[in-house]
């Protein structure tokens, strides 16, 4: 935090009228939980074209206020100038967005990243406002994939602008921990950034146990011949490259942080926060960037088993083949020995009165002499030929 900041502060902090608003305000928080912002969120009777999930207005980490739409946050926000705004919306339309533009001075190109959705995760600076795509992550164990949620952030001076497209992450368990901790959140906008990227860094650590379990199970699909583990395989590498792009970038916008303590001013203990998360995230993409390569080996070892089924199985066929090949022999050499005494036969059955040796005496022994002298000669070639 900047020291105009922390004057500021200490200075709206001696103002007795605001002071006991702040206590009066927090009493009152403490005694009613705040409606979570997905449950909000979701409800179908929320007027159409009002994405104001939860409003707030801070004064030394306390909440003073709770504004209903844009236009009492920002009145509210000019009456205490020395405050903090923060404004959570789902899925807000252009014309609340061009209304945060105009009452925040914030950069159109920002705008149109928050309007369309879709972003890689990313920090980019437009003077004194800061705005930075974040992308959350849910493991499903009903159906074993990972879910992904996207929330912007815009982190000004005096205020925080949460802008989310789907469910995850829940900011409502990250508003109830900031306003448990006053002193925290009295650290100005940069501890609510600090808190939305510890509570979308935090939910990794379920994401990474799923994967590695999804990864032990197609280890045993693998080895076990499933067939149908091979579309898992690619299912899974799907997710975990588009796990990777988002926790990869956090890297690099930690690090452009970072780069901007001294220069910004940033609080001593946000600073030690910020490193602990940065920790975090490395540990992540580490073991990300393991199940990748881990996939791949699993991927390539499935195709070598595959490789050596197939082989087998045209082992199995090769060998089937030379046996019904070795029957074929037998059969057709049989069937060239019986073929001779039939061809005999037959020549020596034909009906004609002059038919050379047909009344010759010694005609039936020399026929079946002839049909044995033919077939022992056949049996002998072929047996020689190793067909029989």
């Amino acid at each position: 935090m900047s020291d105009l900041r922390l004057r500021t502060f200490r200075a709206f902090s001696r103002t007795p009228s605001l002071r006991a608003a702040a206590r009066k305000h927090a009493a009152s928080v403490a005694a009613s939980a705040i409606e979570p912002e997905t449950k909000q969120a979701r409800d179908p009777q929320k007027p159409k074209g009002h994405s104001v999930v939860d409003s707030a207005i801070y004064c030394d980490g306390n909440r003073v206020a709770s504004p209903h739409s844009l236009a009492d946050t920002y009145s509210a926000l000019h009456d205490a100038p020395q405050s903090l705004a923060w404004i959570g919306l789902y899925r807000p339309d252009r014309r609340e967005l061009a209304s945060l533009a105009q009452e925040f001075d914030l950069h159109e190109l920002a705008i149109e990243d928050a309007n369309e959705a879709h972003q890689r995760p990313k920090l980019e600076r437009y003077g004194d406002t800061l705005f930075v795509v974040l992308k959350a992550a849910r493991y499903r164990d009903a159906t074993e994939e990972v879910e992904f949620g996207e929330v912007h952030v815009f982190v000004g001076r005096d205020f925080v602008v949460t802008v989310r497209h789907a469910e995850a992450p829940n900011l409502a368990a990250v508003r109830r921990r900031v306003e448990r901790d006053p002193e925290l959140l009295s650290r100005g906008a940069e501890a609510v950034l600090y808190a939305i990227m510890d509570k979308v860094v935090d939910g990794y650590a379920p994401v990474v146990a799923g994967l590695e379990n999804d990864i032990d199970e197609i280890e045993t699909e693998v080895f076990r011949g499933d067939p149908k583990v091979s579309r898992r395989i690619y299912e899974l590498s799907r997710e975990v490259i588009e796990f990777q792009r988002a926790t990869r970038p956090l890297i690099g916008i930690l690090e452009q942080l970072r780069g901007g303590f001294q220069k910004y001013g940033v609080d001593e203990e946000l600073q030690r926060s910020l490193r602990d998360v940065a920790d975090h995230v490395t540990e992540v993409v580490e073991k990300v960037d393991g199940f990748r390569e881990l996939l791949r080996d699993i991927l390539t070892v499935n195709a070598t088993l595959v490789a050596q089924q197939q082989n087998e199985e045209m082992k199995s066929l090769a060998i089937a083949s030379s046996e019904q090949n070795e029957e074929v022999k037998r059969i057709s050499a049989w069937a060239a020995i019986l073929f001779a005494p039939t061809l005999i036969g037959t020549v020596y059955g034909m009906n004609f009165d002059k038919m050379p040796e047909l009344h010759w005496e010694y005609g039936y022994p020399f026929a079946i002499g002839l049909m044995a002298l033919v077939c022992g000669g056949l049996h002998q070639i072929f047996k020689r030929r190793g067909w029989l």
